[in-house]
């Protein structure tokens, strides 16, 4: 008999605990995309998280894009811009300045000084940005940015519910070697000035960093002069990175560096700053709820899932 409630116990509590989940056992965590409420027995919240690429998933419809420009657009100076994906805005099409698309060969006020290029489509409220380009500005782009917004907008609502971590640098991450965890500026904005930042992943090609801040992102400086780069080690991967910015995040404003991770801001982002020559890139994706996202030549890599 003995034997028996030990065989069956293990059936019992995976049984209830099912049961429990399908009668409502709570939200699914947007970010790491698990239920945080019902737990099996011995799981309890500090249970490794989902996979990286569940995180990843969270995105929706924004992961495709390199650049969103919240509701207000995005602006680009200089002729040597790459984004390697798409870029979009619920503004209308002459809210976006200085593009031209790969695919139907659309232009978003382009001048001699301000060529940006970008490999994918360029999402937009109507109407479309020229006669010579009736498929965007349409109300189906207009939709596709929507719903990017829209999921964006949770993606970072789950960011920022995620339980707060640690500020090994007291506010500047500048010269640490960080393992995957959730770190949480205490002073409310994180930097990265007067050296690089490390991500180690010890060898998991899923681990997950998460950084949280309740204003702002600097990285670069001090001063303008000294560019700042995020550096990836033992499987870090870029897609795992995520930085959630309750204000504006400033990047490289001198020019130069490379920024790894996905950057979701409320009031936008600048990557660099007018007449730099030297390349930002960003290996990431750079989504703003609200305003624009404005760069100099800079050069963004959407990472693949």
């Amino acid at each position: 008999m003995n034997s028996f409630n030990s065989s069956i116990r293990p059936w019992l509590a995976a049984l209830l605990f099912g049961g429990l989940a399908a009668c409502g056992g709570g939200g699914q965590d947007p970010i790491l995309g698990f239920d945080g409420t019902a737990r099996p027995p011995g799981v309890g919240t500090g249970a490794p998280p989902a996979t990286a690429a569940a995180a990843a998933a969270a995105l929706g419809a924004a992961s495709r894009f390199g650049v969103f420009g919240g509701s207000a657009g995005m602006t680009n100076q200089g002729v040597n811009t790459v984004i390697n994906g798409d870029i979009g805005t619920t503004a209308v099409s002459t809210a976006v300045t200085g593009f031209h698309d790969a695919g139907p060969g659309c232009t978003y006020t382009e001048t001699g000084a301000n060529v940006g290029t970008v490999t994918g489509l360029i999402y937009t409220a109507p109407p479309p940005p020229t006669a010579a380009c009736p498929s965007e500005g349409t109300a189906t782009t207009f939709a596709i940015a929507t719903q990017a917004r829209a999921d964006a907008l949770s993606a970072y609502n789950g960011l920022v519910a995620k339980p707060g971590g640690s500020d090994p640098g007291a506010g500047n991450l500048a010269n640490l070697v960080l393992a995957p965890a959730t770190y949480t500026a205490a002073g409310g904005s994180f930097m990265i000035q007067g050296g690089n930042l490390t991500l180690d992943a010890q060898g998991d090609a899923n681990a997950l960093w998460v950084f949280q801040m309740a204003t702002t992102l600097t990285v670069g400086g001090p001063g303008a002069a000294f560019p700042s780069s995020v550096i990836l080690v033992n499987g870090a991967q870029a897609k795992n990175v995520y930085w959630q910015v309750g204000s504006a995040a400033t990047i490289n404003a001198g020019g130069g560096g490379t920024m790894v991770g996905t950057i979701i801001s409320q009031a936008g982002t600048a990557i660099s700053t007018p007449g730099n020559v030297a390349i930002v890139t960003i290996d990431g994706r750079v989504l703003s709820l609200g305003a624009s996202v404005t760069m100099v030549n800079t050069v963004i890599n959407v990472p693949t899932p």
